[in-house]
């Protein structure tokens, strides 16, 4: 009920005071329900074109039916890997690349710093003597920036065809902490005869002793990579590149390399954007290029995907993600714009609308808070009922609707990827997900509006000590895909 400026002036201060809350409290949940309510219909609208296909149109994750890790490539195939202060992984990485990727075609560019000699001695020891291995050390200090670094890795691999007078035929990116499949390789270079940028699944794999921050992101990548990607590509929208596992034919990389002509350092990397990987993809779609997500599983039924540890404490976490939301929703915004059809900017959206996932959030728990307390009051007449509104009891019906229906969701793309077990986390673990999520979403807009001020970006990494493939060399169980 909304009193008048004469009733309001009869109240008590702690009268006038849950009465404002009440009323802050109901324009509040009319805030939060309409874009929950947006969001669920957004959400429903890729479950409803995923289960069409799926059902109708048998569009699914094919199996390999026969042995493809070995094939010889087409032509010369570049890996990228920029490194910075990775000597816990890096060795790792390259060792187990060179062993599941046997191909003589393959050529791995490590691109390190000359202030970073522990990456340089563990890059060099898990290339040994293995020709196929081209260590790149930056001509600058490092930190700089992950796309630089891969610019200067770019102008490397130009330098060795100079010399060499072959043309690589492709380049894949992957991070220090990669561990690759050995059917991917293959894949690949089968994928570009018909598209100018393929990406795989990202599979983070679960870990010991960290199963809710760093299994939040099972839940996450396992739905996006399952379920959205494919629905992506589905629909022919623009494909983003995750970073990892994705590649790209050398004509269309000098193409975007022709797009930065005259900047101070050349190459198809942008250095000032934060997710230089996620823009490389869409910027494929403006230049008139074709991309493919590519999802397969091997005759053992494991995903064709590119495994990794993801951050198990909640600073690494957050941190992580605010270079996220910076570079896609803040830095997309700014640079890329709105472009495309009308399921591009569809898709643009659904991208960019990590800051006002992070607002709306805060704002459900501290309604989850205030309702409570306001509740109390109002049972012992401390405080009148809140405003009476079909609509906003209709909108809270729908996203209760709406939440259980995501959390099923949630429970089965990840039981279908690692099991019951995780399954079941998965749900007890949307609310660790959310938090992460409003703090992403502060932390990404207070650094963004730095750099409007002309603060430089800065490679903000994440720390890596621990490898996939050293599990498996300590012989320790990984747990397997399911089909």
């Amino acid at each position: 009920m909304i009193l008048g400026p004469a009733a309001l002036s009869e109240l008590s201060a702690p009268a006038a005071l849950l009465h404002g809350l009440t009323l802050l409290e109901y324009e509040l949940m009319l805030f939060a329900a309409f874009w929950f309510v947006i969001g669920i219909f957004d959400e429903l609208a890729v479950d409803l074109v995923y289960f069409w296909h799926r059902i109708f149109r048998r569009k699914r994750t094919h199996h390999l039916v026969e042995d493809v890790a070995h094939r010889p490539l087409m032509g010369r195939t570049a890996v990228f890997i920029p490194a910075w202060q990775e000597a816990g992984v890096i060795g790792a990485t390259v060792s187990h690349a060179l062993k599941v990727w046997t191909q003589q075609e393959l050529r791995i560019y490590v691109g390190c710093y000359r202030n970073d000699a522990a990456t340089l001695i563990a890059a060099m020891a898990g290339a040994g003597a293995d020709p196929r291995v081209r260590l790149v050390v930056h001509d600058a200090d490092g930190p700089t920036t992950k796309a630089d670094c891969l610019n200067r890795l770019y102008q490397a691999l130009r330098d060795d065809e100079t010399r060499c007078g072959q043309r690589a035929r492709s380049v894949i990116l992957h991070d220090s902490e990669d561990m690759v499949h050995p059917a991917a390789l293959a894949l690949i270079d089968l994928a570009l005869t018909d598209a100018d940028f393929v990406q795989l699944p990202v599979r983070p794999e679960p870990q010991r002793g960290a199963r809710w921050i760093a299994g939040h992101y099972l839940d996450e990548f396992t739905e996006s990579h399952a379920k959205a990607m494919v629905v992506r590509d589905l629909l022919g929208a623009a494909l983003p590149a995750a970073g990892v596992g994705c590649a790209f034919t050398r004509d269309i990389l000098d193409k975007l390399a022709g797009l930065r002509e005259g900047e101070a350092v050349p190459g198809p990397f942008e250095a000032a954007c934060l997710t230089e990987d996620y823009e490389l993809g869409l910027l494929v779609a403006r230049c008139g290029g074709r991309g493919h997500f590519l999802r397969l599983r091997d005759r053992d039924g494991s995903l064709v995907a590119t495994r990794s540890y993801f951050p198990a404490t909640l600073d690494a976490s957050v941190r992580q993600k605010t270079r996220w939301i910076h570079g896609i929703a803040f830095q997309g915004w700014e640079r890329l714009g709105w472009w495309g059809k009308p399921v591009d900017i569809w898709m643009a959206l659904r991208d960019r609308r990590g800051p006002l996932v992070a607002l709306v959030l805060a704002v459900a728990y501290f309604l989850l808070l205030l309702s409570p307390l306001l509740g109390i009051a109002g049972h012992y007449g401390l405080a009148g009922p809140r405003e009476e509104s079909v609509l906003l009891d209709a909108m809270i019906v729908i996203c209760f609707l709406g939440l259980g229906w995501r959390a099923v969701m949630r429970f089965v793309f990840t039981t279908r990827e690692y099991g019951w077990a995780e399954g079941l986390r998965a749900v007890v673990r949307i609310p660790i997900a959310n938090i992460i999520a409003i703090m992403s979403g502060r932390r990404a807009f207070v650094a963004y509006l730095r750099s409007m001020a002309g603060r430089a970006p800065i490679w903000d990494k994440t720390a890596h000590n621990d490898h996939p493939a050293l599990a498996l060399l300590a012989e320790m169980p990984m747990e397997r895909a399911r089909a």
